[in-house]
Order: C-alpha cells, then sequence, then structure tokens
C-alpha cells in the first residue's frame, strides 16, 4: 500500500502533520481496537483473567515479541516504559561508595538524571562521555570511549539510538568492551525496536531497556526490560509484591498472575494494573507485518534524511551526521532561535507536529517518518520553515537573545 493509503488506518488526526511519531508513538487502529476487545474481557471476569489467565497470555505475548527481537521470552519481561526499565536495571546493579557510572551525554535526560540520583545514593560518581557532533564514527567513539573507562569504572550506560539527537550508537561495540572490561552494560534502546534488526541474545548487553509504544506502534504502558540470564535473580523490582513472595516462599499458588520465572516474578505484578497494552503487542507485530516490512522502513529512512539534507541546504548548516544512518529518525540543522517558540509557532501556524532541539550550542529540527508519512509532509515542513526563516534568519517572534535551554525530545 502506498503511504497516502495508510493515513487512515492510525488514529491520527488528519488535520496534523505529523513528524513526531519518535516523540509517543501513534497507534493503528486495529491495535487500538484490539486493546479494546482485551479490556472488554478482563471486565467480562476480572479474577479468571487476572488472576487465572494473566501469565499464560503475558508469556504468549513474550514470545512473539522475543522473536521479533531475537530474545528468549526467559529473558524478557513487560514494564510500562523504557525509563521504567532503565530504573530497574540501574537499582540491581548494586553500586557502592566510590564506584562509578559512564554515561554518553546524550542520554534521555529522565533516565539520565535517574542515574545520576542513583549514584548520589550509594556514593558512587556519574560521569559523561562527550559524543561532539557531527558525529565521528564508531570506530573513534569506540577508541575514546575504551581509554576513557577507569579503574572505578563499573558501568556502562547508553543509548541504542539517542532520544534528542537520532544518534545511532555503535552498542555491539560498547557491550564488548563492558564485556572484555568485566563491566555491566546498560542499554537504553527506547527508539530501537521497528527502526533497527535486533537480536538481543546475541547483542550481549547485560540490561536492554526498549519501548513497544514508539517505532513497534503498541499501545502507550508497554515496553520491556532485557535481562542477560546469570542476573535475573539480581533485578531489584521497584514495587515488592505477590512475585517475591512467592520467590522467597517458594511456593506455586500465585503462578497464573506473577509467572514462574525468576525475571517475571520480580517485575511481571507489581500491583493491580491494566494489562492489556502489554497483551496488544502481537496486534502491532502483525500490524507491522501487514503494513510496515523493509521497504516501508527503507522508504521512511530515505525521506528522513532528504529532508533533513535540504534543510540544511536552505541554511547552510552543518549535518550533525556525514551520512544517512538508516533511521526513520534525524537531525536537521536550523538557524539560531528560541527552540521552545519555534515549536509551538510550528503546531499553531501551520499544524505540524514536530520536536526542535538546542543541543550543544545549535539548533536542530528532530524528524521522524513512519509508514503513513510520504514526501508532502515533508515538503510541508520546509516550507514553513523557509517563511519563518526569510533568507535564513530567525523572524523576531521565533529569534532568540539568548542561548537557548537545551530541551530533551521524548
Amino acid at each position: 500500500m502506498q503511504p497516502a493509503s495508510l493515513r487512515h488506518l492510525f488514529a491520527l488526526d488528519p488535520s496534523i502533520i505529523f513528524l513526531n511519531h519518535g516523540s509517543f508513538g501513534a497507534r493503528p487502529r486495529a491495535v487500538l481496537d484490539a486493546q479494546d476487545r482485551i479490556r472488554r474481557e478482563i471486565e467480562a471476569s476480572p479474577v479468571e483473567f487476572l488472576s487465572r489467565r494473566s501469565a499464560a497470555l503475558i508469556r504468549e505475548a513474550l514470545v512473539g515479541l522475543g522473536a521479533y527481537l531475537g530474545a528468549s521470552p526467559d529473558n524478557l519481561v513487560f514494564v510500562a516504559n523504557a525509563t521504567t526499565a532503565v530504573n530497574s536495571a540501574g537499582a540491581s546493579l548494586g553500586l557502592s561508595k566510590g564506584d562509578e557510572v559512564l554515561a554518553g551525554d546524550h542520554e534521555y535526560g529522565a533516565c539520565s538524571f535517574a542515574m545520576e540520583r542513583l549514584c548520589e545514593a550509594r556514593g558512587a560518581s556519574y560521569r559523561r562521555f562527550a559524543i561532539p557532533l557531527p558525529y565521528e564514527g564508531d570506530e573513534s567513539f569506540l577508541a575514546r570511549l575504551s581509554a576513557a573507562i577507569g579503574p572505578r569504572t563499573r558501568t556502562l550506560f547508553f543509548s541504542h539510538i539517542t532520544s534528542a539527537t537520532a544518534l545511532r550508537l555503535p552498542v555491539e561495540g560498547i557491550c564488548r568492551l563492558a564485556r572484555e572490561r568485566g563491566l555491566i552494560s546498560i542499554i537504553d534502546g527506547a527508539h530501537a525496536p521497528a527502526q533497527v534488526p535486533l537480536r538481543l541474545d546475541e547483542l550481549g548487553a547485560d540490561f536492554y531497556a526498549g519501548n513497544c509504544h514508539k517505532w513497534l506502534c503498541a499501545p502507550l504502558g508497554s515496553a520491556f526490560l532485557y535481562v542477560r540470564p546469570e542476573l535475573h535473580a539480581s533485578v531489584s523490582p521497584p514495587v515488592s509484591s505477590w512475585g517475591m513472595v512467592a520467590e522467597a516462599e517458594g511456593g506455586h499458588s500465585h503462578d497464573g498472575y506473577v509467572g514462574s520465572g525468576s525475571l517475571a516474578r520480580r517485575l511481571q505484578w507489581l500491583g493491580t494494573r491494566d494489562l492489556s497494552p502489554w497483551l496488544s503487542v502481537p496486534a502491532a507485530l502483525e500490524f507491522l507485518r501487514r503494513h510496515d516490512g523493509s521497504e516501508s522502513r527503507e522508504r521512511c529512512a530515505a525521506l528522513a534524511w532528504s529532508c533533513a539534507t535540504r534543510i540544511a541546504d536552505m541554511f547552510g548548516g552543518a549535518l550533525p551526521l556525514r551520512e544517512s544512518q538508516g533511521l526513520r529518525m534525524t537531525l536537521a540543522p536550523l538557524p539560531q532561535c528560541d527552540s521552545g517558540a519555534l515549536k509551538s509557532l510550528l503546531f499553531d501556524r501551520y499544524r505540524i507536529e514536530a520536536p526542535i532541539v538546542a543541543h550543544a550550542g545549535s539548533v536542530y529540527a528532530r524528524l521522524s517518518f513512519h509508514c503513513y508519512n510520504d514526501e508532502s509532509d515533508a515538503a510541508a515542513l520546509i516550507e514553513a520553515l523557509g517563511e519563518l526563516f526569510p533568507a535564513g534568519v530567525a523572524a523576531p517572534v521565533i529569534s532568540c537573545t539568548a542561548f537557548p535551554r537545551e530541551a530533551a525530545a521524548s
């Protein structure tokens, strides 16, 4: 199907030019319908569904997700979002006074704050590793990272694809470095599922956090944490609930909803919650199989890169990447301006939803293209930017008198 005929398959407002799939994703109607059916089934017999059937249904959904991610379902557990997964991974590290977590300086703000707060509580340190733009290339990045690892470093914490700057990092090399140095690796893969092929059992990450609600198009509240088998029993849950009781007592009376494996028992049941986002993941995977295959992903990646290069040419800006990384999300350099005002103007005046990011002294538009986008969306953004930056200079309403604050995209 052509992209123009796919827009109606999503619940998006047709009056909005949606170039921000990377923040909260967007749901196809078929996935929302599946979620509604699951919710009605829960309400028809809540006790039977939640206390007797839910663990088996969650396991079935994890089997399908695991096949897509290249991971054994035993190494996966559903969580509400990637931030929750990163928090759980960090709490499981067992950091002590004097230890160090080495992290990239492009990390998602909420996760970076969580790790920094954890280090402060444990007497450890949180050190940021500089990743300059334009990106230096994977080989140079890994050489610098290797040299930056110190005697106190215990953990490497990096994104697979950075949120605000849409930079794909060489996580295979990061995980390899961690294994060689005896370190724990935590990878924030919030933007990776359905953007890049994943083989999590082969990657070698100790912890890998990912969202299903973004590029995979599953409902809000659906995400996962991957944990290497040797670390299952060390995972620290944010809430101690019946799964921990079952593990402590060695009984099976709660298995119908807490599961039977150590990872599931620690994170699957943290109290009563709506399970429909997790159980709708198979419907999202089926939608992608039918409508968003490799040809669609390649088209979207090419469109994102083309749009970014045209914007860079229009303003004479420097692209943060030397070449396309094959992602459906990328950055386009903009003239200096008030990033918040520009984002509001694009939406209020032109009905264009696109995040504007201020990073390290530069301003960028972060572009996202999914299967429902086409060339007309890119053209609308370029035309709007041309009006707002006549002759490449910010219009007074978006000019900045001071350096714009850095703003993290979701």
